[in-house]
């Protein structure tokens, strides 16, 4: 399947197909389920963040048409969300959406961009230009296991980045 998809700003009637691509993730089964079980994606959160989709030309393709999306917060400067459907994993959807972030981020001024990983996604994080800062402990009972927390610099050397958002969210 090479389907053919837009990226562009999530609307608030998107909210619904966001939640649904969350709790549908395969790579959040076993023992990282209850992190997602009842995770929402409301419209307020739509409305507050840079929340971007990749949107399917056949609507059929995925949850409300939407094969992925990423929510950027820029304030603190972090990678909050990031879920690619099931069925459109490893089509460069994630590859895609990871650039637009980028771009959008640099648009914004930022110079870095901190993400903490569901930790099997962490060499996907890698291989598009995410560098690790450290690891987060375990949260119980929400966050059971401890997570890579990576920086994507923009502009900053990978040394720089890392301290300046050590520093950041110290």
């Amino acid at each position: 399947m090479n389907t053919s998809y837009v990226i562009r700003r999530a609307e608030v009637s998107d909210a619904r197909a966001l939640t649904r691509l969350v709790r549908s993730s395969r790579a959040y089964g076993g023992r990282y389920a209850p992190m997602v079980e009842r995770y929402t994606v409301g419209p307020d959160y739509v409305l507050a963040h840079e929340v971007h989709v990749a949107a399917a030309e056949d609507p059929s393709a995925g949850p409300g048409g939407l094969l992925g999306f990423y929510a950027l917060l820029l304030d603190p400067h972090e990678l909050d969300l990031m879920f690619v459907a099931d069925s459109a994993q490893g089509r460069g959807v994630g590859r895609a959406l990871v650039t637009h972030m980028k771009e959008r981020a640099r648009a914004a001024g930022l110079t870095w961009v901190r993400v903490v990983s569901h930790p099997p996604a962490e060499g996907f994080y890698r291989s598009v230009g995410a560098v690790p800062m450290g690891t987060l402990p375990a949260r119980p009972p929400g966050v059971a296991w401890e997570r890579p927390e990576l920086v994507f610099p923009l502009g900053l050397s990978a040394a720089e980045a890392v301290a300046v958002a050590e520093a950041a969210t110290a």
